[in-house]
């Protein structure tokens, strides 16, 4: 199956709408009092009381409707507000599901690696690749090869020639398997230039399975899927089939800077350098890049970042109102090209949930 994320079509309408919406433009702005802090991020919880479902329905009264007779590519949606589940959004009435998230694996795999790195099963990013997987150091005569290091494969900067096809310029070319991938001629230095190659990813997967001992599902299970309460997810080549639940507390992971019931999962200082922008980023959505994750434009401390794929499968995460939001949509270049999962949560769900703040500013 092949890794994809997003048709040019659907750059163009991203570009627009995550620039709105990281920076608020076009919407009543919540009362300072009601936009949380930097560091009060509030922790996920489960129970939500009487008062509170009263408040989240007046506020998100309405967006079933969008989704269930207009915007029907997307298939299920997810939001997490100030720690708590606030809407669920399920076409097929199937919450526990497991949904195809396309390219928003990239950012689950991210968080493995992170955790390896916490662990001492990987020096640090800036570690080289072929010190971790000295078998790979004879399949590849260019010098350059042996300077590249983790940092470069989850910023997309190994510097690996690529066809330059339209399938490689859209973000839905196939992944090459490890071996062929890492022989690839080098068309940059490392570190310099930005690529959106698909072929990163079973490299990081091998990288990640030679330093932990074990499969991806099993050190994933470990890490993430048990601590976390996942669903067991389903791992079909590069891609990861989860719950859209289980998407959004990713997303509420990384809001909580690696944090999850008071332990953490991920280093903090890896949480923070992965939703920064570690370069300008490209094609195909256009936006800055950090490992693995991309990144909107905005205002410090911490801007707007979000796990994507092809066809509208989104984790989107907004910081200034403690938000996280996940969606997923048909797999199909026409659901791509449409982009209604960026237009429901431009134009119904922003919003929704600036107006359920306001309800209760606490």
């Amino acid at each position: 199956m092949r890794i994809r994320c997003f048709t040019r079509c659907t750059t163009i309408i991203s570009l627009g709408l995550w620039a709105c919406l990281s920076a608020g433009t076009g919407y009543a702005q919540p009362t300072q009092a009601a936009q949380p802090t930097e560091a009060a991020a509030m922790p996920w919880r489960e129970a939500s009381t009487p008062a509170e479902q009263a408040l989240d329905a007046a506020a998100f009264q309405g967006l079933d409707a969008a989704l269930s007779s207009q915007l029907t590519d997307v298939q299920s949606a997810v939001v997490v507000l100030r720690g708590r589940v606030v809407y669920r959004y399920y076409r097929d009435g199937e919450p526990d599901k497991l949904r195809d998230t396309q390219s928003a694996s990239k950012s689950a795999l991210s968080a493995l690696l992170g955790t390896a790195i916490a662990q001492g099963r990987i020096a640090s990013v800036d570690q080289r690749v072929v010190d971790l997987v000295p078998e790979w150091a004879p399949l590849n005569t260019d010098p350059r090869t042996a300077t590249i290091t983790l940092r470069h494969l989850l910023t997309l900067t190994a510097g690996f020639a690529l066809d330059g096809g339209p399938r490689t310029r859209s973000g839905t070319a196939a992944p090459l398997p490890v071996r062929e991938a890492w022989a690839r001629p080098l068309a940059a230095e490392p570190g310099q230039t930005f690529a959106y190659d698909n072929s990163v990813t079973p490299l990081l997967v091998a990288v990640l399975e030679k330093a932990t001992g074990m499969p991806l599902a099993d050190y994933a299970r470990q890490q993430l899927v048990g601590p976390l309460g996942f669903a067991e997810p389903n791992y079909r080549d590069s891609i990861v089939h989860l719950r859209t639940l289980d998407m959004a507390k990713l997303g509420q992971l990384y809001l909580q800077r690696g944090q999850w019931g008071g332990k953490p999962l991920v280093p903090e200082a890896f949480v923070d350098a992965s939703v920064q922008a570690q370069n300008a980023g490209g094609p195909p959505l256009g936006l800055s890049y950090g490992y693995l994750w991309w990144v909107a434009p905005g205002k410090a401390p911490r801007p707007t970042f979000m796990a994507s794929g092809f066809g509208g499968q989104f984790i989107w995460v907004y910081p200034p109102l403690d938000l996280v939001v996940a969606t997923t949509s048909t797999v199909s270049s026409e659901s791509g090209r449409r982009g209604q999962a960026l237009q429901w949560i431009r134009n119904h769900l922003f919003a929704a949930a600036q107006r359920r703040v306001a309800a209760d500013p606490k």
